[in-house]
């Protein structure tokens, strides 16, 4: 196995992770997923930003790890999750980093979701 390289959030490539006081509902199939008035937002460099969902607020009987993992130097190895009942569509669905950097800790134990991969991701106003 090869060693994985890892860089440092700054100036040319910066991460922020926010408190959301906002609560947010990701749903699928008429399932509510996940529901949670307790998430952080993480922006890095220019892609859109990313809301992450503590794992203790998400329906785990709905969710099944998968064996894919990727590799990003700056958070480290993340992990995946399919949603069933969405099929196809959902499989790798949800992403986690279980260990991340120390550089974005805050985003051990949640779980971020691809939109497009579920109905709806609504943020409501706190």
């Amino acid at each position: 196995m090869s060693v994985q390289s890892m860089k440092i959030p700054g100036p040319d490539h910066p991460i922020t992770i926010t408190r959301n006081t906002s609560r947010v509902i990701v749903k699928l199939g008429g399932q509510v997923i996940a529901d949670s008035h307790n998430t952080l937002t993480l922006r890095e460099s220019t892609y859109a930003p990313v809301i992450y969902i503590p794992r203790s607020d998400v329906d785990l009987s709905l969710v099944e790890r998968t064996h894919d993992h990727t590799y990003c130097p700056y958070k480290g190895e993340a992990s995946y999750y399919s949603i069933p009942l969405g099929g196809a569509r959902a499989e790798n669905a949800i992403w986690t980093y279980e260990n991340p950097y120390a550089a974005v800790s805050e985003i051990k134990s949640h779980f971020a979701f691809y939109p497009e991969r579920v109905d709806s991701i609504q943020v409501l106003p706190a």
